[in-house]
């Protein structure tokens, strides 16, 4: 462990450090799904269940829009973490910089995309006469924001990377508090509605962007940022995009199959919108602690590759595998069991209840299958391969989904039905991704091709 909140991954207890790095990982992704879950109770609760559906109906399609370019900041990661496992200080400095540039120009770009097409690709999916208005008027705001999305998102990358996950959390939980505060000054003193809790969310976004930034520029390291060297090397593009790039459009992608589902929630009404809407915001908690755990995986793996530990590569697998599958089951089976009461924060209409609760007890009772399959992939990942979880999640998960709509789903129209969807594509694109790396680690090392120190004491240097 270091000062400055770096860690080295490279020698000690796997384990330890997992949890180390995980849990305030963990903590962040449950604020950042705070930041949407205050925008839906507010409105939810004081706007109504035209205004809840508007908020949690547009997730799918932000995801649609913005996945290839947060998958950018997993080239980010991966190639940070290789590079400072391996103890390459110019590459890290070159990497830092290029990934800021990036998160500019992917902000502005992807901001205007947002804003110029939001209703189109709302009326495209379906969205019910009553709430494509409020719907579209959100996306609008929030992409406004995501130059400021994006800054963040970047590095929180460069930070995790090496180790520190703590920092992070701490600016998200001052941005958190300001975003909660101002969904309430905005929702029930001003009468924003929607507008009110999209505007309270780029403010709390821009506050945690800068102070990310100013923390890399504080940093004694090789991840310290300095804005006169902001531009984007050639060498240092190519290594993100390698792995960025096919993660990116895996998210986009994947997406697709989700904004599909969202269409045919759509199709069932207001009611069962707003059902879905709040179970899966409530799903996300899960989710992020178990995307946590992945996160660890694929930053470890990262490390160790550069260093070229390849049995701590091997060994991290198993040891995340079973944390993620302990943090599923245990959080999974606690959100499940208490459906109902958690679905009725957001709304107190029986039917959006008894909707929300339903799809609950399906995803979260199965959501363990979800943490395996994420873990599988950030072990590919963290390696450096990014086409291969590629081509099987998009296989597994996007290809069943869409056969699932329309040859399953016709037959029984029910929000039970597309929720099962999810359940089962988790499970196959797991099976893919192992057996893919059965395949892959054959070719791996069996013993390390240097001592820990080499790496871990260059890094210090």
């Amino acid at each position: 462990m270091k000062t400055n909140g770096e860690m080295d991954m490279c020698t000690g207890p796997i384990l330890k450090k997992v949890i180390v790095f995980s849990v305030p990982l963990m903590l962040t992704g449950v604020l950042q799904l705070l930041y949407n879950a205050a925008d839906i109770i507010v409105v939810g609760q004081y706007t109504g269940k035209e205004a809840l559906a508007a908020v949690g109906s547009t997730a799918s399609l932000i995801n649609l829009l913005i996945n290839v370019f947060m998958g950018l900041s997993v080239g980010t990661s991966v190639a940070v973490a290789q590079q400072y496992g391996a103890g390459d200080h110019r590459a890290v400095g070159d990497t830092v910089h290029t990934s800021i540039a990036l998160a500019l120009v992917c902000g502005v770009g992807v901001g205007l995309i947002g804003v110029l097409l939001a209703e189109p690709l709302l009326s495209w999916m379906g969205s019910p006469r009553e709430v494509l208005a409020p719907s579209a008027l959100y996306m609008r705001i929030y992409f406004v924001g995501m130059p400021v999305n994006m800054l963040y998102t970047f590095g929180s990358a460069i930070l995790r990377a090496v180790g520190d996950t703590r920092r992070p959390l701490i600016f998200l939980s001052v941005a958190g508090v300001v975003n909660v505060v101002l969904n309430l000054v905005f929702v029930i003193v001003f009468h924003m509605g929607v507008a009110g809790v999209a505007l309270a969310t780029i403010i709390a976004q821009a506050i945690s962007a800068v102070l990310v930034v100013r923390s890399l520029m504080q940093r004694p390291t090789s991840i310290r940022y300095e804005p006169r060297r902001t531009r984007m090397e050639r060498a240092a593009l190519k290594q993100i995009f390698r792995v960025g790039l096919p993660a990116g459009l895996q998210g986009s992608l994947f997406s697709i199959s989700n904004v599909l589902i969202q269409s045919s929630i759509n199709s069932l009404g207001s009611v069962v919108m707003a059902g879905a809407a709040a179970s899966a915001n409530l799903e996300g908690f899960v989710y992020t602690s178990m995307n946590s755990i992945y996160q660890a995986c694929l930053t470890f793996v990262g490390q160790n590759r550069g260093a070229r530990q390849f049995r701590r590569v091997r060994r991290t697998l198993w040891v995340c595998l079973g944390v993620v599958f302990g943090v599923g089951v245990a959080m999974g089976g606690l959100f499940t069991l208490f459906a109902p009461q958690l679905i009725s924060i957001y709304n107190t209409n029986p039917e959006v209840i008894r909707q929300g609760a339903l799809r609950m007890t399906v995803i979260c009772s199965t959501y363990f299958l979800c943490g395996l399959m994420e873990v599988s992939v950030g072990q590919l990942r963290g390696l450096g391969y990014s086409m291969l979880p590629m081509v099987s999640t998009l296989t597994g998960v996007c290809g069943f989904r869409i056969l699932w709509v329309y040859t399953v789903f016709p037959l029984f129209p029910t929000l039970v039905t597309l929720s099962w969807s999810y359940s089962v594509s988790w499970l196959i694109t797991f099976l893919f991704q192992i057996v893919t790396y059965a395949v892959i680690q054959r070719n791996m090392p069996r013993e390390d091709e240097r001592l820990p120190a080499a790496a871990c004491a260059a890094r210090s240097a």
